[in-house]
């Protein structure tokens, strides 16, 4: 015996439940598991920005090195060319000397200067480098967190995923072929999941679309199955706003009277 609209409606709205929920589960679980992926993407990106710091402080190191090894050889050649000085044996050979010393102690108060600006360079890459591995640690930390909560609901929802595959099996079994062909075909291409709605303020609980007065009432009938005309949503009832207007106007009437 063939089922009638209300029931095969109320059949259709209760499979629809059951795969709002499964739904939910699965983007429970796909919300968490993206936290985790964008958090995974920050924690490379940061140890990426430390290991940049790190080759710059690096960098910075051997040019203060260097910056030293001219200062020593500077301070060889002074000390070279004032043993020299005391042996010239004319003032053009002493006036010679005495600029080569003069040039080599310019060497040493520029690298002086130099090794000066690059250790405050030196402290700002500290900073950044402890900065960036305060972040580092902290991202870690949330991660594990949400790791762990992933696993928790991984762990849940997949009992109770469990549970609601074998309700819609059993759910599917009292909804003939044609009707849930249908069903899924409309479930498919909507982005919500919703193939079933009720009317919910005189619009369609899918699209939002305006649903007029006489439709309302041939839905609310249920005579036959009726779907809407922008989205192709099947409609299982009217919420009962409708009924909730009529008390109000009739309360007003009344109290008019």
């Amino acid at each position: 015996m063939e089922n009638t609209v209300p029931q095969k409606l109320e059949q259709l709205l209760a499979l629809q439940l059951i795969d709002s929920n499964l739904n939910e589960i699965k983007k429970s679980r796909i919300d968490v598991s993206e936290e985790v992926g964008e958090l995974e993407d920050e924690i490379v990106g940061y140890e990426t920005r430390a290991g940049k710091f790190n080759e710059g402080l690096s960098a910075i190191e051997s040019e203060i090195k260097d910056l030293k090894n001219v200062m020593k050889d500077s301070n060889g050649l002074i000390k070279k060319y004032n043993e020299q000085q005391m042996k010239v044996k004319n003032n053009r050979e002493y006036q010679a000397i005495t600029k080569e010393i003069e040039l080599q102690e310019l060497e040493v108060q520029l690298a002086e200067k130099k090794i000066k600006e690059v250790k405050i360079k030196t402290e700002q890459k500290n900073t950044d480098i402890e900065d960036t591995d305060k972040l580092l640690k902290e991202r870690k930390e949330d991660l594990k967190g949400k790791q762990d909560e992933l696993k928790v609901i991984t762990s849940k929802s997949q009992v109770e995923e469990k549970k609601l595959l074998k309700k819609r099996e059993k759910a599917e079994t009292t909804i003939d072929e044609r009707m849930l062909l249908a069903y899924t075909k409309i479930r498919n291409n909507a982005r919500n999941g919703l193939a079933v709605v009720n009317v919910q303020r005189d619009a369609c609980g899918g699209c939002f679309n305006s649903v007029p007065p006489q439709r309302q009432v041939d839905i609310r009938e249920k005579k036959k199955i009726i779907v809407c005309e922008h989205c192709g949503r099947i409609f299982a009832d009217v919420e009962l706003v409708i009924e909730e207007k009529k008390i109000k106007k009739t309360r007003r009437v009344a109290h008019s009277a």
